[in-house]
């Protein structure tokens, strides 16, 4: 943990400039100013998963998303929903980041999920489908009520989540997840 505080990551799943998650990311981060540090990776350099490139050497995007998700103690994951499901762009992230096999960068790991589409539900669909896929990578989703961000579209202006309900209870769920890396840390230090 850093020596000032709670260190998050935060990961927009989409490539778009003005995407709704990356909306939603920034009016999140923006809440959270002076209560804690969110840092944004993007994630349009990461290549398509092939394990032939993966055996000669992680590409050079993947590796800075490997070192840093492993340099802050948490995740902010933000997910649009496309066709019921999570987007190709950011599990292929996810993908390379559960490799190689066995040392999955995600393992261990704290992690928010926040999904948002302009239909009503908010992406509950890609909401589950990103928790699958981060158990299954070792990571820990935070349990907690899913935050979903329905009809997003009219709830961002100027490339940013405005909607008070919708940013109360995303940054509810942020303040929830540092209280549990806090914890964890807590009790590590308890133990050594």
């Amino acid at each position: 943990m850093a020596e000032n505080g709670v260190r998050l990551l935060g990961i927009a799943g989409s490539l778009r400039r003005e995407a709704f998650s990356k909306a939603v990311l920034r009016g999140v981060v923006d809440a959270l100013a002076g209560k804690a540090k969110i840092d944004v990776f993007d994630i349009a350099e990461i290549p398509l998963y092939n394990q032939d490139v993966e055996a000669e050497g992680a590409p050079e995007a993947v590796q800075r998303l490997r070192e840093a998700i492993a340099a802050h103690d948490g995740v902010v994951i933000v997910s649009p929903e496309y066709n019921y499901g999570i987007p190709g762009v950011l599990k292929n992230a996810l993908d390379w980041a559960s490799r190689p096999y066995g040392k999955s960068a995600m393992n261990g790991k704290h992690v928010l999920v926040i999904t948002s589409s302009p239909g009503v539900l908010g992406g509950a669909r890609a909401q589950h489908q990103v928790r699958e896929t981060l158990e299954r990578m070792g990571a820990r989703p935070l349990v907690w009520p899913h935050v979903t961000i329905g009809s997003v579209s009219d709830k961002v202006r100027d490339g940013k989540l405005v909607d008070e309900k919708s940013l109360k209870f995303s940054v509810d769920a942020v303040e929830a997840l540092l209280r549990e890396i806090r914890r964890d840390a807590n009790e590590a230090v308890r133990a050594a």
